[in-house]
């Protein structure tokens, strides 16, 4: 080991000694009323903490406890050496501290943050491209317009609902939320969203509480509305 790394290593030792001895004079300076209230800020903190790792860590529980006892802690302690510095020093001290204090520890939390938002990604090495023999030149194939397949084309938008059953409207849904994925040029896109709004009214008259079970469900463009109306609209025309 390099006597760098000794020296680095003592200074953090006497570091680490100088702010317990700091916690400790705190600790004992405080009236039982200011350990109260250094107690109810950790579980603030912990708290506050908790919620925040909750939602950016997908409800894992470990990451969770992890953050809140963390958060506490540093807490716990900050608010102890606070109180020691200002025992020993005062006020004035004690407020050059925390700036101090607080400004290096925004600088460390962002310089951590950029480091993970950012990580290094190794080179990929360059492969070869593999070697391709001459041929024939296969002709280019000539651009086709976009199909719209099922019930759903450029004509059948004035094609009448009021005959289909409900499984038939169903997939009248589905083709068109289907369709609606292809490129298509303006006017097929607009006969599709008039016809898409055809059906969405035919399903509200039918069934109009198995419809707001539907919309209640979602996501509607890739769920089978037939499955939410109820076994009294089946029929071709339940109202």
């Amino acid at each position: 080991m390099s006597s760098r790394g000794v020296l680095v290593r003592c200074l953090a030792c006497a570091a680490l000694v100088v702010v317990a001895g700091l916690a400790l004079v705190g600790g004992l300076a405080l009236r039982p009323a200011g350990l109260l209230a250094v107690g109810l800020a950790a579980v603030v903190t912990g708290a506050l903490a908790a919620g925040i790792a909750r939602e950016s860590s997908d409800d894992d529980l470990r990451a969770t406890v992890e953050a809140t006892w963390q958060t506490a802690a540093w807490t716990v302690g900050v608010l102890l050496v606070l109180a020691g510095v200002a025992a020993i020093a005062g006020g004035l001290v004690t407020t050059l501290v925390g700036a101090v204090g607080g400004m290096a520890g925004l600088a460390f939390w962002m310089v951590r943050t950029n480091g993970r938002q950012q990580p290094s990604s190794p080179p990929v090495a360059a492969r070869p491209a593999p070697a391709v023999r001459p041929g024939p030149v296969p002709p280019a194939p000539v651009a086709r317009p976009a199909v719209v397949t099922g019930n759903v084309a450029a004509g059948a938008g004035s094609a009448s609902l009021s005959g289909l059953p409900i499984e038939a409207l169903g997939r009248e849904w589905m083709t068109t939320s289907a369709a609606l994925g292809a490129p298509l040029d303006p006017g097929a896109r607009q006969a599709i969203v008039a016809r898409r709004g055809a059906v969405l009214d035919e399903l509200e008259r039918r069934d109009p509480a198995g419809f707001a079970r539907w919309l209640a469900a979602g996501p509607l463009s890739t769920t089978d509305p037939a499955r939410y109306l109820g076994a009294g609209a089946t029929g071709t025309d339940a109202g």
